[in-house]
C-alpha cells in the first residue's frame, strides 16, 4: 500500500486533504508539533473509514522530520504523495526593512530545509514505484513579494525554485512536482478557497500532472 504525508497538517486543509485521498484508498500520513493535535485528527479520520496515523515532527528541524517520514513509510507503506503545507509563523511576516539576515533565519529553515529534508527522505520510494507527486502549497506572496512580509516572500521564493527545479528534472521519471498558491487566507465556505475545494483541486493536480505553478484564486482576492 503507498500513502500520502502531509506535513503540517491541521483541522483545515490538511484534514480536508486526508478524507480527499483517502476515499480513494490512500493511507494518511501527518505530520505536526503536538501530539494531542494529531490524535484528534487521527480519530476523526478514523471515523470517516480512512486509515491514519500521526507523526510529531518540527520542520525547522529537517533530521527530525526525515526520520518521522521514515516512520511513517515502514507504518503505512511507502509515500507516493508528499504535501508540504505548513502554515508559517505570523514572525515571519515583519517588513523589509525590519527585516535582518537573523530574521530570515527561521522562514528559510521552514519553507527551504524542512521541504528539501521531506523531499530527499520520500524520493526514493516514489523512484522505487516508479511514480510519485510532490504537492508544495503557498501563500500569494509565493509569486508576488509584499513588502511587509518580507520573510514568507523571500522564502517562499526559494520555495518556488526548489519546487520548480524539480518539476523538470523528475518529469521523466513519472514523478510530478506541482505548487498551488492560495492568495490570502483558506476560507471555510468561500467558492474556491475552502478546504474541501482546495483538497480536491490537489487531488486533480495529483491525477492530472500537468504544469508547475497554479493558483486557487486570482492574486488580489
Amino acid at each position: 500500500m503507498s500513502s500520502i504525508a502531509i506535513v503540517g497538517a491541521g483541522t483545515g486543509l490538511g484534514a480536508a486533504v486526508a478524507r480527499r485521498f483517502g476515499r480513494e484508498g490512500f493511507a494518511v500520513a501527518l505530520f505536526a508539533r503536538r501530539r494531542d493535535h494529531l490524535d484528534r485528527l487521527v480519530e476523526d479520520l478514523a471515523a470517516s473509514g480512512v486509515r491514519a496515523a500521526g507523526f510529531t515532527a518540527d520542520v525547522r528541524r529537517p533530521q527530525e522530520l526525515a526520520a518521522a517520514l521514515e516512520r511513517a513509510a515502514g507504518e503505512l507503506g511507502t509515500v507516493e504523495v508528499l504535501q508540504y503545507s505548513p502554515v508559517p509563523h505570523r514572525d515571519f511576516m515583519r517588513p523589509v526593512l525590519e527585516t535582518g539576515h537573523r530574521e530570515l533565519v527561521g522562514p528559510i529553515e521552514f519553507s527551504v530545509y524542512g521541504v528539501v529534508a521531506a523531499v530527499q527522505q520520500v524520493l526514493p520510494g516514489m523512484r522505487r514505484l516508479r511514480r510519485g507527486t510532490i504537492l508544495l502549497v503557498n501563500g500569494g506572496t509565493a509569486a508576488v513579494p509584499h513588502p511587509e512580509r518580507a520573510g514568507t516572500s523571500i522564502a517562499f521564493a526559494a520555495e518556488s525554485a526548489y519546487g520548480h527545479l524539480l518539476h523538470d528534472r523528475l518529469a521523466g521519471e513519472g514523478i510530478h512536482v506541482a505548487q498551488l498558491v492560495v492568495p490570502g487566507a483558506i476560507t471555510p465556505g468561500h467558492a474556491r478557497k475552502d478546504p474541501d475545494v482546495l483538497a480536491e483541486v490537489l487531488w486533480g493536480l495529483h491525477r492530472e500532472r500537468h504544469g508547475f505553478r497554479h493558483f486557487a484564486d486570482d492574486l488580489d482576492s
